[in-house]
């Protein structure tokens, strides 16, 4: 019976939450922290946690022993300092996205992982979904061909309110923006099913929130070996929410949500409908099995798993790096309106988080801060 703890209780945390509670003989939530001791308690009620122990304080929590795992459910300026010292303390590590807000961050909590031997993962619940499985799949299967173009489009809406949270909207605490905070997402899904760029493009802009130092909207493009391009829209500007990935592949066009078309060359070189090649790729996706468990759940799922048969997680550290790396090459090509190299050195400003603070744009200042927002808060 692993012995679990969940660090920060906000509006996230019930994902994780709920996810541990889904295996009852598997695991137990014996500890919660934050720094806001009465939501930490409100938490522990609302779950009927009686046996949990609440902290205010995360050292005082590591310090008293006996956890096996902890879910890292902070804003992200502060991931890398509790990750890191909850390895050191032998403890196994879940972390939301985004990782970290640098990528010598991100070294410093893989170096803490191998000292420890204990495993680190970060938060991709989407890679547990069934319709991106499917998509990563056929990709996989070579049923599409090789990727020629990828379109991400990572659209989003927040408020103007939504900045006002004490946290949100600044680089030295949030990190960055929506490139950082909601792309994440499907950026973690594009690399896993498209490997990494060589060099990247982009533009950062902030066109709808005037209390916020980030961007609201950023657009990349990446340039893969052999000629590959992808396309990133990252923004909370956009109504209706509508998130997709498209592959544009040799033989066939895939996406999630899920729509497959193929196209064969006349003589002339226009095209007709490969009717054959389409319905095959269908065929193959509906005699996939559906997962047990998805989102959050199939990640928690899938890292007891790994911590009971010592293996490696699904989405592990290395994973939320190569994250980080796109989204601080986006940054630092944005920030110096010119294309940069995928790969980027200790000696780069926008490796560490004093470098890319003395770098970035700050579109506005940041003029209200408040503790908390009221109204409800529905994920996609």
């Amino acid at each position: 019976m692993l012995k679990i703890a969940i660090i920060g209780t906000g509006n996230i945390a019930q994902a994780h939450i709920d996810g541990y509670l889904t295996f009852p003989e598997r695991c137990c939530i014996v500890a919660l922290y934050d720094e806001v001791l009465a939501k930490a308690e409100e938490k522990k009620r609302l779950n009927c946690l009686a046996e949990a122990v609440v902290y205010n304080s995360y050292q005082d929590l590591l310090s008293a022993g006996g956890i096996d795992l902890v879910s890292i459910c902070t804003p992200p300026f502060c991931h890398a300092e509790i990750a890191i010292a909850a390895l050191k303390a032998g403890v196994h590590v879940l972390v939301e996205k985004p990782m970290a807000a640098s990528l010598a961050e991100c070294d410093q909590m893989l170096s803490a992982e191998r000292e420890s031997g204990r495993i680190l993962s970060v938060v991709a619940q989407n890679r547990f979904r069934t319709p991106i499985k499917n998509v990563k799949a056929v990709l996989d299967s070579g049923l599409a061909g090789r990727i020629n173009h990828a379109q991400v489009d990572s659209f989003w809406w927040r408020g103007h309110s939504y900045y006002d949270l004490w946290w949100r909207g600044r680089w030295d605490r949030e990190g960055g923006g929506c490139t950082l905070n909601h792309a994440v997402h499907h950026i973690d899904m594009l690399l896993w099913m498209m490997g990494e760029p060589d060099t990247v493009t982009a533009v950062l802009s902030n066109a709808a929130h005037d209390n916020a130092e980030v961007e609201d909207i950023s657009l990349a493009a990446l340039r893969y070996p052999q000629g590959a391009l992808a396309q990133i829209t990252s923004s909370v500007i956009h109504h209706g929410e509508e998130q997709q990935l498209v592959f544009q592949c040799e033989k066939a066009r895939i996406s999630a949500p899920f729509k497959v078309s193929a196209m064969l060359a006349q003589p002339n070189g226009f095209p007709v409908e490969n009717k054959e090649l389409a319905q095959k790729i269908s065929d193959f996706v509906a005699a996939r099995p559906q997962l047990t468990y998805e989102g959050h759940t199939g990640q928690i799922d899938d890292m007891l798993e790994a911590i009971e048969k010592g293996v490696r997680p699904l989405a592990d550290g290395a994973d939320g790096r190569r994250t980080i790396a796109l989204i601080s090459a986006i940054y630092k090509a944005g920030t110096l309106k010119r294309e940069v190299d995928f790969a980027m050195d200790q000696n780069d400003d926008f490796y560490t988080v004093a470098g890319i603070l003395r770098s970035v744009p700050r579109f506005y200042e940041k003029t209200k801060s408040v503790d908390d927002l009221e109204g409800a808060i529905h994920y996609h």
